[in-house]
């Protein structure tokens, strides 16, 4: 009875590749992770509750709130491979005086 839950959390993650964008494909996986929990919950594993909310709270982490954290303290054009930003120069002409 319980493991259709299991399995239904399995297809969930499978599905999870067939995503075309980064963000759509890590909050799949954060809802097959939940249901890995509840299925954990439910047969008493703990390692798979803990090991779930782990992965689901990442997901959800890199998918809806990293770039809210991150914009504007530099490390998002760290991660995105820009870094460091490009200086403004000024063209002698441009500089008042």
């Amino acid at each position: 009875m319980l493991s259709w839950i299991g399995w239904l959390a399995t297809a969930v993650f499978a599905a999870s590749y067939l995503c075309k964008q980064p963000a759509a494909l890590r909050r799949v996986q954060a809802a097959a992770a939940l249901l890995w929990v509840v299925y954990g919950g439910l047969i008493h594993a703990a390692p798979v509750v803990v090991a779930n909310l782990i992965v689901a709270g990442m997901a959800l982490f890199s998918s809806l709130g990293a770039s809210r954290v991150l914009r504007g303290s530099g490390a998002e054009e760290a991660l995105s491979g820009s870094f460091p930003p490009p200086s403004p120069t000024r063209r002698s002409a441009d500089r008042p005086g």
